[in-house]
């Protein structure tokens, strides 16, 4: 099962997402990075992948290519939640340098 990033609705892991899908439950968009499997708050740009260049707004819909649904539990969502909290706060503290 997947999961949405915002409200922890689960439908099919197997669900075709498009740049304008949006949750059933909350209507927020589902091809966002905090959805997508490749993202990692630890990695270059938080993608797994070789992306051309950094996705700003991780919880919008965007273009990219390499976009696959995210499957498991919604348990571990608050932890990327709360880091991406976290990141930024400290963006706009410091800017994006």
């Amino acid at each position: 099962m997947a999961y949405c990033f915002s409200c922890k609705h689960e439908f099919d892991d197997r669900t075709r997402v498009y740049r304008n899908t949006l949750c059933p439950s909350c209507g927020k968009e589902l091809k966002v990075c905090l959805n997508c499997r490749f993202y990692d708050p630890s990695a270059h740009w938080e993608c797994r992948e070789s992306i051309p260049e950094a996705v700003r707004e991780k919880d919008r819909a965007n273009f990219c290519d390499f976009f696959a649904l995210r499957a498991g539990s919604p348990a571990a969502a608050p932890a990327d939640a709360k880091a991406d909290q976290a990141r930024d706060s400290l963006r706009k503290l410091f800017g994006d340098g």
